[in-house]
């Protein structure tokens, strides 16, 4: 790779550079240590896609990093042959800066190698456009987005024509044929006007969004009234706004309220500082307007409308905000509690979630017999479950979740879907409303049933190359000197999935059955848990933690001193 200062000169010498991206390199001329964040690596793409801050450099999100990418997927499909060019690529883009341009970008690119391109003409979420690769039967699907990362951020997610993101080894493909490029600036990217004329580039319109809701409706479970329940939403000025209060309304939901400040699409995210519905600043609106309407339930999506959050109301005053934890279990006990009742409970149905999400699933699941199948991080993985299962038949898919928000009940998505989530969210609340209970009673219920479960997430963030390495360096150290005790438990066993072994403290060794990943879980004597691995697509080290008490207060100690117990670790090798 070319040196850092040769980069940049390149860059900032380059005629056709746009105005902002040579007005920034200008600015920074001279700032060594700035000069090397933007150029000292090309901006990863890696199973997560590709996510960074918006800006000039190849460690940034601009056109060119864009193209790159763009050209690596078109070389991939290429090597597919006539047929998977023809079959094309699904686009969709959510309301950050430059998110539309960026598609754009990338249709031009692959109209340059005769790749068909489908762009959604309007913002729309993650979970459609991992339905309409599906309904287009495209090759494979882009979606311009940095989830629920800051205003400075955007990014780049690759889907399959399973709907679900991208496996590993297509990714390795697409980075290989990045790697090949020699000069960036020579990509070649057809003008919009020679796509069209081409018939290289289809505009997705309301129709996509109404074969979407028409499968949204097949999710109904039961059959009661849902215009007692009051409910305050609010898309956080992403996607979601559309999708969300139309699905609603086609379930008959006539009482709900959309938070009017946070309603329309806002690339700056002017209400909040991150818009990220696990954080409770970002329901500070919607537990106002909630208040004032004596609201049942509170609901928020993340800008690409994948992630969803809940608040729900409390016995006497206020709104407690539940962890995607929570939801989950509430969400999973509400379906098979409506699929047995109904009598459509399949003998051999299954619960999917990953390594990092709370046991209580699994204990709901074991109440209903249903199978529970972990898999790791990132909701690909469920995905390859799902489709692995609809060709062997060997279980019947009916939910799946991560702890990080993330929910999907409906197999005609391969991704997470807040749509679907809100919908079932509704549901159990018009239902349990309707028996005379409540979702925060119908928790409760659940706690005393099959335990007082709770989890907890501590991450650092660390900028820049030394960020990077730090947490090389962290995961290192975990490894080769790993805990033997923590919070006062003995570690029984270590799982390393990047070596794929799990590791008995008596000695014994055998193989995980998970594809390979740079994380460590540790289990406790007591069936604690905590969990390492770096983020995939930020410059954060994540630690979960989980245990199981004898009540609320007992489990809620627990978790403090575990988590306790391993960030003095953390602390102490940083």
């Amino acid at each position: 790779m070319m040196k850092v200062m040769d980069l940049y000169k390149k860059w900032k010498a380059y005629e056709s550079l746009p105005e902002p991206l040579h007005n920034e390199l200008e600015a920074v001329a001279g700032d060594e240590k700035e000069i090397a964040e933007r150029f000292y690596r090309w901006l990863e793409f890696g199973t997560g896609g590709m996510r960074g801050l918006l800006g000039a450099g190849t460690n940034r999100m601009n056109r060119y990093t864009i193209r790159r990418v763009a050209e690596g997927l078109a070389r991939m499909i290429e090597d597919h042959g006539p047929g998977a060019k023809q079959r094309g690529v699904a686009i969709a883009y959510d309301t950050r800066y430059q998110s539309r341009e960026f598609a754009m970008e990338t249709a031009s690119v692959l109209g340059a190698h005769d790749i068909r391109a489908f762009v959604f003409s309007e913002p729309r979420p993650t979970p459609e456009l991992s339905f309409a690769v599906r309904e287009l039967d495209t090759f494979s699907g882009v979606v311009i987005t940095a989830s629920h990362n800051t205003k400075e951020y955007n990014g780049f997610k690759v889907y399959g024509e399973d709907g679900g993101q991208l496996p590993p080894e297509k990714v390795s493909t697409i980075v290989h044929h990045m790697e090949a490029i020699q000069d960036i600036f020579s990509i070649e990217a057809l003008p919009e006007k020679q796509l069209r004329k081409n018939e290289l580039l289809t505009m997705l319109t309301e129709g996509m969004d109404e074969i979407y809701q028409r499968n949204l409706q097949t999710l109904k479970l039961g059959d009661f009234p849902r215009d007692e329940v009051k409910i305050v939403y609010t898309p956080i000025h992403g996607t979601g706004n559309v999708p969300v209060q139309q699905a609603l309304k086609n379930y008959g939901y006539t009482n709900v309220t959309v938070v009017p400040e946070q309603e329309q699409p806002d690339p700056a995210f002017s209400t909040v500082q991150y818009p990220n519905p696990e954080e409770e600043e970002s329901f500070r609106l919607a537990i106002q307007l909630g208040a004032k309407l004596d609201a049942d339930l509170l609901l928020a999506t993340d800008p690409d409308a994948d992630r969803l959050g809940a608040a729900i109301a409390l016995p006497t005053s206020g709104y407690d905000l539940l962890t995607g934890n929570q939801l989950g279990a509430l969400l999973l006990n509400y379906l098979l509690e409506q699929r047995k009742r109904s009598g459509t409970l399949p003998d051999k149905g299954v619960l999917l979630k990953t390594i990092v999400t709370s046991e209580m699933g699994r204990a709901i699941a074991s109440e209903y017999g249903v199978e529970t199948v972990d898999t790791l991080t990132g909701f690909k993985y469920i995905a390859e479950k799902i489709e692995e299962y609809n060709k062997t038949h060997e279980y019947e898919f009916l939910f799946g979740y991560e702890e990080s928000y993330g929910y999907l009940i409906g197999d005609f998505v391969r991704d997470k879907d807040a749509v679907q989530a809100a919908l079932l969210t509704a549901e159990a609340a018009a239902y349990y409303k309707s028996q005379g209970s409540s979702l925060h009673a119908e928790l409760q219920k659940l706690y005393k049933k099959v335990g007082y479960y709770r989890e907890s997430l501590q991450s650092i963030t660390i900028q820049g190359k030394e960020g990077a390495e730090k947490i090389d360096q962290l995961l290192a150290s975990f490894r080769e000197n790993p805990p033997t005790e923590l919070a006062g438990m003995k570690v029984t066993t270590i799982e390393d999935y990047e070596t794929g072994t799990i590791h008995s403290m008596n000695g014994t060794n055998q193989k995980t059955t998970l594809p390979q990943s740079n994380v460590l879980k540790f289990r406790l004597e007591d069936r604690s848990w905590c969990c390492v691995r770096p983020s995939g697509t930020e410059p954060k080290c994540k630690f979960y933690f989980g245990v199981r008490g004898n009540s609320g207060m007992d489990a809620v100690n627990k978790c403090d001193a575990l988590e306790q117990s391993i960030m003095t670790i953390v602390q102490r090798l940083l």
